[in-house]
């Protein structure tokens, strides 16, 4: 299937560069996946859309403030660094192995520990990255210095002279906004381009989809009986990565740590087998629960996916999707779109823009039914 299929012309002025005045004031578009049919609301009346029994499933990773700036010492030039993990997460077993039912994507989900968060190797991205080699070295703030010492096709592996963490990143970074929103991050910034019920440290963007959702929000969801569980994926290359292959099945997906918690597993397969509703908010929470779909049921436990989810893909757990609109030819609008039809998904996108909807990390919702 060619990228070029899921491209779509969007006008720069609908690429939202703040966020609304208020969290929870974005407008919604409601798609019905089986009628096509399309209804214009507002995020704060999503309850209104969601049966009663219903279980949604929020990504609780936090946003780290990963951008970093270093001085070249070879060359005197700025380079903007965004930290993405410590290197390396231990792969242990197989989850999927031969019993995947999804052709080319055996052996995409790796039980594995989370690493600590202090260390002097991490993997990273930055700009002007063909001209930043092994052997480069950088002075970082606080006199700090790393040097390149694995330069892969995607990111770099920085080796610093001493081990840091989230101390050194909260002093000294900056938060992570997306290339497209063309400004230098604010203190409100740390604010709302963070969910309000973030709790795990870990992720190099933010969950965009949990940004539209206050705490009366979330207490009305509750009220209405809608049950609210939680999962974590640290945000990394396998989420942003542009696909810059011809053919979509050519493009390899980086890794990602996720974590579910027995109980949410529990939780979630007993919705499952009453025959309620799961509802993925975020297509990081979709992809964490069908990465963990293991012999009939969500398993829990920590793991690393790189799942492609691209039309042709049998979804096995989740029946809705609370999402953003989502970047031309990016794998995640391939995702919306093996979700409710490639069709459908890219004549809604060209209706949200002759609406005056807004686009990206900062922009309006969509809730697929």
């Amino acid at each position: 299937m060619k990228t070029d299929s899921f491209n779509f012309d969007l006008p720069k002025h609908l690429i939202a560069q703040y966020p609304t005045e208020d969290r929870g004031r974005s407008r919604l578009m409601v798609l019905n996946r089986k009628t096509g049919n399309i209804v214009d609301s507002m995020v704060e009346n999503v309850a209104s859309f969601i049966e009663p029994d219903a279980l949604m499933v929020f990504n609780d990773s936090k946003v780290r403030k990963a951008r970093l700036y270093g001085r070249c010492e070879q060359t005197g030039a700025l380079v903007e660094f965004v930290f993405l993990a410590p290197w390396k997460q231990n792969d242990l077993i197989s989850l999927r192995g031969s019993d995947s039912n999804y052709e080319g994507q055996e052996n995409l989900v790796i039980a594995c520990e989370q690493v600590s968060f202090v260390s002097g190797l991490w993997r990273a991205v930055c700009n002007k990255s063909k001209h930043q080699s092994i052997g480069r070295s950088y002075i970082f703030p606080g006199q700090l210095r790393g040097s390149i010492v694995e330069d892969r096709e995607d990111e770099k592996t920085i080796e610093f002279s001493s081990s840091i963490g989230d101390e050194y990143f909260n002093r000294y970074g900056h938060v992570p906004l997306p290339p497209y929103i063309n400004r230098e991050d604010t203190d409100n910034d740390e604010i709302r381009y963070q969910t309000v019920f973030a709790k795990h440290t870990g992720s190099a963007a933010s969950p965009t989809a949990g940004l539209h959702f206050t705490p009366q929000l979330l207490d009305e969801l509750s009220q209405k009986g809608i049950e609210i569980e939680y999962i974590t994926l640290h945000i990394g290359l396998g989420t942003f990565q542009p696909v810059r292959v011809e053919n979509i099945e050519d493009h390899h997906m980086h890794e990602e740590w996720f974590e579910i918690p027995p109980q949410v597993a529990e939780r979630i397969n007993l919705a499952r087998s009453q025959g309620r509703k799961v509802i993925a908010v975020g297509t990081t929470s979709m992809r964490t629960l069908e990465s963990a779909w293991f012999k009939g049921e969500v398993k829990p436990g920590s793991f690393s996916t790189r799942i492609f989810i691209y039309p042709g893909y049998e979804f096995h757990v989740v029946d809705s999707l609370f999402t953003n609109f989502h970047t031309p030819k990016s794998t995640l609008i391939m995702l919306v779109s093996a979700f409710a039809g490639r069709e459908k998904i890219l004549q809604s996108y060209q209706l949200a823009i002759e609406k005056g909807y807004r686009f990206f990390s900062y922009g309006d919702a969509m809730l697929i039914l």
